[in-house]
């Protein structure tokens, strides 16, 4: 996932008042001595499940939304990462429960409206579940689960429940992705007839996370947990049985947006990857994974080349949807979202006019250098390919990435809109991601039937 940091200003005097003790103990005094937190009507009473990296991404974002309340908050990792969602929830001046085993938070907890889930890939299954069926809505983080059977296991208990489950492809909330998908590919059809796709996560080299040695978990907490050791926790990413590789967790939301832009599941797909720079003894998943997956649209076969590299950064993260008239490129990433296009389009003057699109700057400067350029004779002896002009959206965004998809969540909570992204939505793009891991194993095509998608 992209991690970008938010800063707060903290409470000092409240967060010196604070604890961070054993499972299930008060953070906050008023709350020892039996007072209620400060609820207000209309208010949701979440809880939060992992305060890592990714749960703490969570906490900040969704504590932008008017009417969030973190009643409590779950981590195994009390000494450090209880702390650091302490820190935060104090800054925000919330008061909270503390719990190490969720099983104890979904017992004792009472009132509570809904739950974030932001632990390792390999417990989402089994968390998402009890939650559900303890009558709890659940946002999941992405990628569902490591493990086919995890995923179905999660479908299943939302329709069993009636409960809501969002999962966290966030894309599917981000204005500039859901503004390009109505506008630009469904009413304007601006692309034209949709030939190819590509997108890439590339990301430098991953060193090995470490952690505080005055806080490290004891052995049998580790084991207790489905972890060998301190290391193997903190970098629980590397490792099969603990994750889905780069491409569960950073693939899975571009392939999802695939599957979202073009309005179905793939036909075939075709990978290769290896561990071509780590140390495989602790790199069990592949550190560059290349991919081409099929889509048949309209009577023809769309391609999408995708690859995911964990030794470079270059060009970062984006996806990119081309067809005969133009080419959409989109990314989380401020200012890479365009369109443009292409020299055979007709002229897209009236979708400005009726503000649709913006010229962009770098254009508008294109332009101004042809008609500088002096005239010459000179004749090319090779086709030039110029750059075609560039677009960008009427949309402004400027909150943390996970924010929208959240407030999609708590106001299907409560009854104000449909989830942008529900489980057999997730189950779609999750198989699909398992699938090119298969691929990548084997080194071969793999076909997929419509009976692969269904639970």
């Amino acid at each position: 996932m992209n991690e970008t940091t938010h800063s707060h200003t903290y409470d000092r005097r409240g967060f010196l008042r604070s604890t961070v003790a054993a499972s299930g103990s008060l953070v906050l005094a008023a709350r020892a001595s039996g007072e209620t937190a400060s609820f207000e009507p209309g208010d949701l009473r979440v809880a939060l499940i992992g305060a890592g990296t990714q749960g703490q991404m969570l906490l900040n974002a969704a504590l932008k939304i008017p009417g969030i309340k973190f009643q409590a908050v779950c981590d195994i990792w009390e000494n450090y990462n209880l702390q650091q969602a302490a820190r935060i929830l104090t800054g925000f001046q919330q008061e909270h429960r503390t719990y190490a085993n969720y099983q104890e938070l979904l017992a004792n907890e009472k009132g509570l409206d809904a739950v974030l889930i932001a632990t390792p890939d390999f417990c989402h299954a089994e968390q998402t579940v009890a939650c559900l069926k303890a009558g709890l809505p659940v946002y999941c983080e992405a990628p569902m689960s490591n493990t086919l059977e995890g995923a179905k296991q999660m479908v299943q208990a939302a329709k069993e429940t009636g409960k809501l489950l969002q999962i966290g492809f966030q894309r599917r909330s981000n204005p500039w992705y859901r503004y390009c998908y109505e506008h630009i590919l469904n009413e304007t059809k601006l692309l034209g007839l949709i030939t190819a796709a590509n997108g890439q996560w590339n990301r430098p080299v991953q060193p090995d996370r470490g952690w505080p040695k005055r806080a490290p978990l004891d052995e049998a907490t580790l084991k207790q947990y489905g972890f060998q050791s301190m290391q193997q926790f903190r970098n629980w990413q590397w490792y099969k049985h603990l994750g889905g590789g780069p491409l569960g967790e950073l693939g899975s939301h571009q392939i999802d947006v695939f599957n979202w832009f073009f309005n179905r599941p793939p036909q075939s797909v075709l990978a290769s990857g290896g561990t071509d720079y780590y140390d495989t003894k602790t790199h069990e998943w592949y550190d560059a994974v290349m991919s081409i997956v099929e889509y048949g649209m309209e009577g023809k076969t769309i391609r999408a080349l995708y690859q995911t590299l964990s030794s470079n950064s270059n060009y970062g993260y984006f996806e990119s949807i081309m067809g005969d008239q133009g080419t959409l490129s989109l990314s989380e990433v401020s200012g890479r979202c365009k369109v443009y296009r292409e020299p055979a389009a007709p002229d897209w003057d009236k979708w400005q006019k009726l503000g649709i699109l913006a010229e962009t700057k770098e254009s508008l400067e294109q332009k101004a250098k042809e008609k500088e350029k002096p005239k010459s004779d000179a004749v090319l002896d090779v086709q030039e390919t110029v750059i075609p002009p560039s677009y960008a959206f009427p949309v402004q965004f400027n909150d943390p990435v996970h924010k929208p998809h959240l407030e999609n969540f708590f106001n299907a909570v409560r009854g104000k809109e449909k989830l942008n992204c529900p489980a057999e939505t997730a189950y779609v793009t999750t198989v699909c991601v398992l699938k090119i891991n298969e691929a990548a194993e084997k080194g071969e095509k793999l076909e997929f039937k419509p009976e692969d998608f269904q639970v």
